[in-house]
Order: C-alpha cells, then sequence, then structure tokens
C-alpha cells in the first residue's frame, strides 16, 4: 500500500542537523527537478524580498519565511515526518505510533510537496515555504513542473499494491494515477455526515486518524474494495463508488458526525 498525502502550509523549525543532501532523498528520479526548484527558490528568495513574497503569495505577518527559503541549502534538516504539522500530522501523530507502526509509515506514505515534489517521512529535509500552487518566475506553475518527472517516477514507487490518494486538488495535480495504477487507487473524501458536506477540519483530521488506524492495525488491502472492507473494520462509515470507466480511481466517502 502506497499512501499519498499532501504537505501542512505550517512547518515545524529545521533544528539544528546536518543541512539537506538531496542524493539522500527518496525517489532519486526527482532530483534533477528538485534541484531545479531549490535553486530557482532560493534565488528569489536572496533578492528582492517584497518580490519573493508576492511570488509565493505571503502576507506581511510571514515576511520571515522568505529568509527561511533564502537559507535552505545550509539550514537544518529533520525528518519529514517531523517538519509538517497541523491537522492532519497532529492526528496521524507519527512520534507516538509503535515500532512497527513507524516502519509500516516510513515505507508507505508519500508526502507530496511543491519544493520536493515529494518525499518519504523519513527523508531529512529543511523547513520551507513553497506551495504546489506557486508560479515560480522561470519554472512557471509547480504542478505543471511536476508533471513529467512524476509520470516517469511514481508508477514503479506505487508498485502492484493500493494507492490511498489523501491529497488535495493542487497537489493531486502533480500526478495523477493512470491506467491499472488508477484503477487499485482510492481517492477519500470525508463528509459530515448530517450535512453531506466537506468542512476543512474534519476533513484533515479524519484523514490522519484513518491513515494511524490502518498503520496501527497492520492493514494490508491489495485493492479499494479490501480498503472498504478494512476501513468498515476499523469503525469507519465509508460509502464507495466503483469507477465510471476503466482506467480511473474508486471514489470513498468517509462519513463523520465530530472529530475528537
Amino acid at each position: 500500500m502506497l499512501v499519498l498525502l499532501p504537505p501542512s502550509e505550517g512547518k515545524a523549525a529545521s533544528g539544528r542537523g546536518a543541512p539537506l543532501k538531496l542524493e539522500s532523498l527518496s525517489l532519486p528520479g526527482l532530483n534533477d527537478a528538485r534541484e531545479a526548484v531549490l535553486t530557482e527558490l532560493v534565488d528569489l528568495c536572496a533578492g528582492d524580498e517584497d518580490k519573493a513574497r508576492d511570488v509565493l503569495g505571503l502576507s506581511e505577518g510571514l515576511r520571515a519565511e522568505v529568509a527561511k527559503n533564502a537559507g535552505l541549502r545550509t539550514a537544518g534538516a529533520r525528518p519529514a515526518g517531523e517538519i509538517y504539522t497541523g491537522v492532519l500530522y497532529d492526528a496521524l501523530d507519527l512520534a507516538s505510533l509503535e515500532p512497527a507502526a513507524k516502519r509500516r509509515a516510513a515505507r508507505q506514505l508519500l508526502v507530496f510537496s511543491g519544493l520536493w515534489g515529494a518525499v518519504r517521512v523519513t527523508d531529512r529535509i529543511p523547513s520551507y515555504r513553497c506551495s504546489m500552487g506557486v508560479r515560480l518566475p522561470g519554472l512557471g506553475a509547480l504542478g505543471t513542473h511536476w508533471r513529467a518527472p512524476m509520470a516517469s517516477v511514481l508508477p514503479e514507487a506505487a508498485g502492484n499494491g493500493l494507492v490511498l490518494d489523501l491529497r488535495s486538488s493542487a497537489y493531486a495535480a502533480a500526478w495523477k494515477p493512470k491506467g491499472e495504477v488508477a484503477a487499485r487507487t482510492a481517492t477519500v473524501r470525508v463528509l459530515h455526515a448530517p450535512t453531506r458536506k466537506v468542512v476543512s477540519h474534519f476533513n484533515k483530521a479524519t484523514k490522519g486518524r484513518i491513515v494511524r488506524s490502518l498503520l496501527t492495525a497492520g492493514a494490508a488491502p491489495k485493492g479499494p474494495e479490501e480498503l472498504v472492507t478494512a476501513l468498515r473494520d476499523l469503525g469507519y462509515v465509508v460509502e464507495a463508488q466503483a469507477p465510471g470507466r476503466p482506467g480511473t480511481p474508486w471514489t470513498l466517502d468517509v462519513l463523520v458526525d465530530e472529530v475528537h
């Protein structure tokens, strides 16, 4: 099983670890594209601060993020699972998992990123600010920049098993599973049961809880139908929609009344 996650907008501080080693990151086939984004982002943020804030869509209150980006090559690096924070990652709570579940997380979780393309939670990265919706002056829209390298690398990373896609739309645009990979992919929506509407907090927290539940249980569904069974066994209320045509993902709606 491969689980695709969005990053968090807010991130923990880099800390005092050794700096980034691009060649040490998982999915080395993405490294040329990573280097291109990293170089332009660092150069942009080392120059005109107001221009950098405008390109990155940062408010005045987030001015310090520009300086942080300018120092990415020398900043300390920490495991991505410690860098990403926010509602989904608080609910997932990687640090408190038992050792076996942590090993499964290291193998199965892939976090998408405007800067790195995608990383595993054990990959060491610095804290940064660069969403997939950014359009860099030289490279253009990052969602477009990542499509070709992702298309060549991600099918191999997906292997022969289930792909559980929990990404938001901006990150989903960087790689869309096709063909037989899409047929064993399940996308998930979290709906507030009384209203049947997506509510941001319900959505993020429940996705974090789903991933934690699967990791803790050691669930190994081989396809979307087995995933539905596994989630129901774990106590989730799930409605499944099979693909309307070949080569497209399943859609699972997880219904929740409240999130604790």
